[in-house]
């Protein structure tokens, strides 16, 4: 077909690393406000009289919007141009980033960063579609390694950037920072990037109001109901009741109005694709592992073995420096070697990555974190850069930028019910480890018993023997609650490792592409 030629043909005027630069400059900063915020809320809360409750609507707000604009990205670019449409979001989430800044109150915080959200949603999947347009088959795996090397390090140094800036300046410079890099990345996009000449002959056709708005409120609902659920304790809530009803209906409707209307904002059929059907369940994995360890470690390395936030961060942060290491060369591979072989490895070392965290104990010195970190980050170099080549290797060309907006929805997600579902077993795993330990905890316990006599002893200074025994009491329902959150953080690595080693049989649904080439009019 001729349009299937010029699909093929097309080569950017300009360098593509010179484009690649351009785009990643956005994605990259767009990425790091995911997770900068994070611990900077108890200094939002505070600066702005508002709870720490309150507060993390802040991140909410933010992930609502931006889950929303992800998969519309593709429609969106055909209907105003795709590098008019990128110059537009990056512009929309600088000038949301100075209204974050310059917030008098919560509520204005939470306006702009729905404005953020908007303007961001939009940079990782329009990155990913020039990246796998400007380059040529061949060297779309150092590419990719570009992309995946911010994907994944942004994520990780993002906490450890914010606690800096928050601590040595303000929290308002955590959003104040993008507007110079946002300044630069408009000039480069306007300068470099180009719309490819299909992009510019296909019509938008109508405007899919009733599937956008289904898609709104489905992801809308299921963001709240992920990020309000541990604290409303899930279904005892009649809101998050009715949040998660609204979200499956609103769904499985969008699903279901989407496969059958004949201009679908969102083009679902990309997931008749093997490969990328395959490709989506597997980075949901990678986004569920990769931001659930994010989130967990800190949290056990401050409130376990009492690690200040900055110090925590940095021991998450070696995670980057793994993936900087296999990125530099795993793309240079990809021609060279089944990208199946690749992804079975990578997720192989993910697996036992994650293994080695659960042996968890209050004894652990720093490299027990700092070095699966590294092995993980190695591990991910491997899975994300051939994954992401593979997802979209036997798509036509004109629909990358459509399947790249679900994509990355995809990897959001997955990290979102990640987050989500491991902290809500964290909790109840300890319960229950609490309940089995305290058991012990008894007068017939001739251990027991010992253990309060030898506290009691040191603690001969108090003010009478009821009031030693009570101390005694204490402490070791202290040193129980504390080993019965051990316990539960080691349960937990162990679902994440159960989950990164089913992926490896799963690479077997793949079908083989010869250096990852895109099959034109493949389905």
């Amino acid at each position: 077909m001729p349009g299937e030629d010029i699909h093929q043909q097309w080569v950017p005027s300009f360098n593509p690393w010179l484009v690649a630069v351009s785009v990643m400059l956005a994605t990259v900063m767009e990425i790091l406000d995911t997770s900068v915020a994070n611990v900077a809320l108890p200094h939002i809360a505070g600066n702005l009289s508002a709870t720490t409750e309150e507060a993390t609507w802040v991140l909410t707000s933010y992930l609502i919007s931006n889950a929303i604009i992800l998969p519309a990205t593709s429609w969106i670019s055909r209907y105003i141009g795709r590098k008019r449409f990128l110059i537009i979001c990056i512009g929309l989430f600088t000038l949301a980033s100075a209204l974050c800044g310059a917030a008098p109150s919560l509520a204005i915080l939470i306006i702009a960063r729905v404005l953020q959200g908007m303007g961001g949603g939009a940079l990782q999947p329009i990155a990913q579609a020039v990246l796998l347009e400007s380059f040529p088959p061949e060297k779309r795996g150092a590419a990719m390694a570009l992309y995946g090397m911010g994907i994944v390090v942004a994520p990780i140094i993002g906490p450890t950037l914010g606690g800096w800036i928050t601590d040595n300046y303000s929290w308002r410079w955590i959003f104040y920072i993008n507007l110079p890099i946002g300044a630069l990345a408009a000039f480069m996009a306007n300068s470099f990037v180009e719309d490819p000449p299909y992009l510019k002959n296909e019509k938008p056709g109508k405007i899919d109001y009733t599937g956008f708005g289904l898609m709104a409120l489905g992801l809308g609902a299921l963001e709240l109901t992920l990020d309000l659920g541990e604290q409303r304790d899930w279904f005892e809530s009649s809101l998050i009741c009715f949040t998660a009803a609204v979200s499956a209906l609103s769904l499985l409707s969008f699903v279901i109005w989407e496969i059958y209307t004949p201009e679908p904002i969102v083009n679902l059929r990309v997931f008749l694709n093997r490969n990328f059907a395959v490709a989506c369940g597997m980075i949901a994995t990678v986004g569920t592992v990769l931001y659930a360890t994010t989130a967990l470690l800190p949290l056990f390395l401050q409130t376990l073995l009492g690690y200040p936030a900055v110090l925590s961060g940095e021991a998450v942060s070696p995670r980057g420096i793994g993936a900087i290491i296999s990125m530099v060369f795993v793309g240079r591979l990809i021609p060279k070697v089944d990208t199946r072989y690749l992804i079975l490895f990578g997720f192989g070392l993910l697996s036992y990555s994650i293994y080695l965290f659960t042996g968890l104990s209050l004894d652990i010195s720093m490299s027990s974190i700092v070095i699966p970190m590294i092995v993980s980050g190695f591990a991910l170099g491997f899975v994300f850069v051939p994954l992401t080549t593979l997802s979209v290797a036997t798509l036509p060309q004109r629909d990358i930028g459509n399947a790249t907006g679900v994509y990355n929805l995809m990897r959001n997600t997955g990290g979102s019910i990640g987050i989500a579902v491991m902290t809500t077993l964290l909790v109840r795993s300890q319960q229950v480890h609490l309940s089995v330990l305290t058991e012990h905890a008894n007068q017939y316990n001739p251990a027991f018993l010992q253990a309060v006599a030898a506290i009691q002893k040191a603690l001969g200074g108090g003010s009478g023997p009821g009031t030693d025994a009570s101390n005694a009491y204490a402490l070791i329902y202290q040193l129980i609650a504390r080993q019965a959150a051990v316990l539960a953080y080691n349960d937990v690595f162990w679902i994440l490792t159960v989950l990164s080693a089913l992926c490896v049989p799963a690479v077997s649904l793949f079908k083989k592409v010869r250096n990852a080439r895109p099959v034109a009019g493949a389905h």
